[in-house]
């Protein structure tokens, strides 16, 4: 069975910092501005490993926030 990132949206957080993630390709992304990590997601299972995690650069951080429906500046859900 396939990873679903709709299904566990609510239960998976990041490790390091317990922000909400979206789903962004390959990846779960943390909605928190002073990390902006990246995990990846590998044949299927996400590797949620803080070692293993890559920081997304801020204008690409701002950008998959405002697709996701978020602040591009705090990661917070838009009304």
């Amino acid at each position: 069975m396939a990873f679903d990132p709709q299904r566990l949206q609510d239960i998976i957080a990041c490790p390091k910092t317990k922000a909400k993630l979206v789903c962004e390709g390959d990846y779960l992304i943390s909605v928190d501005p002073a990390t902006r990590l990246k995990y990846p997601i590998r044949d299927g299972i996400p590797v949620m490993l803080v070692d293993e995690a890559v920081e997304v650069p801020q204008a690409e951080w701002a950008s998959i926030m405002q697709r996701h429906e978020r602040n591009p500046e705090t990661g917070e859900p838009v009304s």
